[in-house]
């Protein structure tokens, strides 16, 4: 196994916490990148000396040049990204004003960009470098949010947007050694769905062909994989984890 530095955003819950343990379980240096320093070190109180704990908001860019040059302080470089963090919006369309859209495209959207430009500012220099970003497969449903708490336009346009950037960055760096895909999670297990009624969570699992709803666990493991050298000829690419909720 070679190790790599991998900066983790979100990484104080959900699949970038899974992300974040993984990784440093499995050797791995980790920059884990989050709002809040305290929540990072509730999240991931053992270090095991390899990992820095980073607190920022990725719409910032000094946030993300800031982790990076964090990480290349602390390990001698950056090898990866997988970026977890993210906004979410139920507001239905009717009800949902430019301020919110505007809010949730800016930590999804912008946010997704300024970290893999970061990133790949360094990585250029070295030739080499693997970024995941994270979609949705609300795109593909087209959720419209409301009292159900599933994602709503502000969302599903910011996770949809995240499939055109991987396509351009992928395009941009991959004459570099830089690979850029994204991975599409179905419902997942995590604060995310906190705002789920009753009504519409318990229906998730019935929707999908295997019989229950995703672990961050089982997303963490699609980044991870990802940003290693078994997928190293795949660029571009937009990864869909949902257990067949399409077909189902």
């Amino acid at each position: 196994m070679t190790m790599q530095t991998v900066l983790v955003t979100g990484a104080a819950s959900g699949i970038g916490r899974a992300c974040a343990k993984k990784l440093l379980g499995d050797g791995h240096n980790v920059v884990a990148l989050d709002l809040k320093e305290e929540a990072l070190v509730a999240a991931l109180p053992e270090d095991f000396g390899r990992l820095v704990r980073f607190a920022g908001d990725v719409s910032r860019r000094e946030c993300c040049t800031g982790a990076v040059e964090a990480a290349v302080a602390r390990f001698g470089k950056l090898d990866a990204v997988t970026h977890w963090a993210a906004m979410h919006s139920s507001t239905f369309w009717t009800d949902l004003g430019p301020e919110e859209f505007n809010r949730v495209l800016a930590a999804n959207v912008t946010g997704s960009f300024l970290v893999a430009q970061a990133a790949a500012v360094h990585m250029k220099m070295r030739g080499a470098g693997a970024i995941v970003l994270a979609s949705s497969t609300s795109t593909v449903s087209g959720s419209v949010g409301g009292k159900s708490g599933s994602g709503g336009p502000a969302y599903v346009a910011s996770k949809a947007a995240i499939i055109g950037l991987v396509r351009t960055l992928a395009n941009a760096l991959g004459r570099n050694g830089i690979r850029v895909n994204a991975v599409a999670p179905g419902v997942v297990d995590t604060p995310m769905i906190g705002g789920y009624s009753p009504e519409h969570r318990s229906a998730q699992p019935g929707r999908v062909p295997l019989g229950r709803i995703g672990s961050p666990e089982e997303i963490a493991e699609v980044g991870c994989f990802l940003i290693s050298e078994a997928a190293r000829y795949i660029n571009g690419e937009t990864v869909i984890v949902n257990g067949g909720a399409n077909f189902g």
